[in-house]
């Protein structure tokens, strides 16, 4: 998806144009037929929107970290912000208030919400770091779909909702998240409550990336839902 030239064209970057991109993997892949999808935090709203078209060869979906709809998780996201030590909530206004979401100062406050909300593993995994460094290299998809940061979604999935169609997801789901995490309960509970066959766990240690906190605990949980382990 390294497309910079097309940074803010929102009528290509889309929703609907990661779903085409997803059969289009399956299909590749020849596993149409059967398979399972495990997604996190955008992965897991991705994998919801599939499974809401029940595609015949769905297996199992776990969606980890991830809202049913994007003004509730900006609305907690806020929530969260407002725990910050003053001096940061501090910077971060200041920064939006004068455009600067892109300055060092700017990305050295946020570094303090992704410690509390994203990730609280110290030293920050090699995983994530380098997550973080793609991102910072190439922001035309983060920014064209979701925006400047985590507080201003202003791109393609500002007003992304998707509670409505819960209940056409048939297949057994597991619901994931973190008790630090930034999908807090109130943003993944529209899943609990409108999916026939789900589950919930709730990791006691993590906030939004359970896989690198609590990285066994992850493994076992997910591997017994998907039937490669006993309990």
């Amino acid at each position: 998806t390294h497309l910079p030239a097309r940074k803010g064209d929102t009528d290509f970057w889309t929703p609907s144009l990661f779903l085409s991109e997803l059969d289009n993997l399956l299909k590749s892949l020849g596993v149409d037929g059967e398979y399972d999808i495990l997604g996190q935090s955008w992965g897991g709203m991705l994998g919801a929107m599939h499974a809401i078209t029940q595609p015949k060869g769905l297996r199992r979906l776990v969606i980890a970290n991830s809202p049913a709809d994007m003004v509730s998780w900006v609305q907690t996201a806020d929530r969260l912000r407002s725990g910050l030590p003053e001096d940061v909530q501090e910077t971060l206004k200041r920064c939006e208030r004068e455009g600067k979401e892109g300055s060092e100062e700017y990305e050295e406050a946020m570094m303090v919400f992704y410690g509390r909300h994203v990730c609280r593993v110290k030293p920050m995994p090699e995983e994530l770091e380098a997550a973080f460094g793609s991102l910072k290299e190439d922001d035309t998809v983060y920014l064209t779909m979701n925006g400047p940061s985590e507080f201003s979604v202003t791109g393609t999935l500002k007003t992304w909702n998707i509670r409505d169609d819960l209940h056409k997801i048939k297949v057994p789901t597991l619901l994931l998240n973190g008790r630090y995490d930034e999908a807090q309960d109130e943003v993944v509970d529209p899943y609990f409550q409108a999916v026939e066959k789900v589950k919930w766990y709730r990791f006691a240690e993590s906030s939004h990336t359970p896989q690198l906190e609590e990285r066994e605990e992850f493994m076992k949980v997910v591997a017994h839902f998907l039937g490669y382990t006993k309990p």
